[in-house]
Formats: C-alpha cells, sequence, structure tokens
C-alpha cells in the first residue's frame, strides 16, 4: 500500500496518537468515517501502527544501545528480520556503509549489554563484528517499551 496525500496527513495528525478521528476529519474536511477507514486500512496492511512511546532518559535504569552489526550472508532482510525476535530489540534497519544492520536496543539493570551479548545476541549466526553506542541523553528520541 502505498501513501497518498490524505494519508500522510491523517499520519501526521496522528503523531499525537491520541486525537480523536472526528478532530481529524474536521481539520481535514473529510468525514470522521473517511479517517476511520483509511487509519484501518493502514494498520490492516502494516503501513501504520499506533504505539505508546517513551522517552528513554525518563525511566530509571534503563538505557538505549545502538549496535551497528556486520554479518557474514548478503541475505540482510533474512537477518534483519531474525534480530528483530531478540529481547530487548525496539528496531532493526538494513544500512549502507561499514554496518549491514543497526539495531536500536533498550537494557534494564536485569538485562546488560552483556547478557544481550551472552544470551541473545549469541543466537544469530553469521555475526562478523559489532560495535556499541550507549545513548547517553536523547533529544527528541522515543521508543516502545519493549522489556
Amino acid at each position: 500500500m502505498n501513501l497518498d496525500t490524505i494519508n500522510i496527513k491523517i499520519v501526521k495528525h496522528l503523531k499525537d496518537g491520541r486525537k480523536p478521528f472526528k478532530a481529524i476529519a474536521d481539520e481535514m474536511s473529510v468525514t470522521e468515517n473517511t479517517i476511520r477507514a483509511r487509519v484501518q486500512k493502514m494498520i490492516k496492511t502494516g503501513v501504520l501502527k499506533i504505539v505508546g512511546l517513551v522517552d528513554p532518559d525518563t525511566i530509571d535504569n534503563h538505557q538505549v544501545i545502538i549496535i551497528g552489526v556486520k554479518v557474514g550472508t548478503m541475505d540482510l532482510q533474512e537477518k534483519g528480520k531474525e534480530f528483530t525476535t531478540l529481547k530487548g530489540v525496539v528496531a532493526v534497519g538494513v544500512v549502507t556503509g561499514r554496518y549491514d544492520l543497526l539495531l536500536t536496543v533498550m537494557l534494564n539493570n536485569e538485562f546488560e549489554l552483556l547478557d544481550f551479548f551472552k544470551e541473545e545476541m549469541a543466537k544469530i549466526e553469521d555475526v562478523i563484528s559489532t560495535e556499541t553506542f550507549v545513548l547517553f541523553k536523547n533529544f527528541g528520541w522515543r521508543v516502545p517499551y519493549t522489556l
């Protein structure tokens, strides 16, 4: 499903995930049913997901880590899907540059970086190398709570 200009406007309104469909419809001069149907279709096709996101700086004893991963296969999409199943992984992206994948991982005092590597990363074959980037302070970074 491709997003047309109306769907893009709806998604922009949904930056506030609690904004009523009626308010969106009024601002866009369309019916509430149009908004509801389009949102349901975007959710059904996987284009849109409405979730609660947290500022990781506001949760004690939690941190976000970005991990660059180099793998020994060219099937990067399949490898990326494997990483999405690991505990703590918030998101995975196939990227250009010196890494093949970038992982966003949320950890806490009970499940730390070393635990992630020993218990989760070890499940994935063909990992050649990794580099970690600890997010000490963020400005607008929001993630779903996954632990």
